[in-house]
């Protein structure tokens, strides 16, 4: 995997959230583990895209 130098605009109270969020000691750590996060979503994100307007809802327990 290629690490390269990148420049970025970033909304710092984001960056300060997801630090503790994540536990983590340093932005860019925070900014990989967010990274990896949503990478490791992407199975479940695409499954989403795929029933999207499918099925519905029915009522399984009766009002009395």
């Amino acid at each position: 995997m290629a690490i390269r130098h990148k420049h970025l605009t970033l909304d710092q109270g984001k960056i300060d959230r997801a630090r503790r969020l994540l536990r983590t000691k340093s932005e860019r750590e925070t900014v990989e583990r967010a990274l990896d996060v949503v990478l490791a979503e992407g199975p479940i994100l695409r499954a989403h895209r795929r029933t999207k307007g499918t099925g519905g809802f029915i009522e399984v327990f009766t009002r009395r």
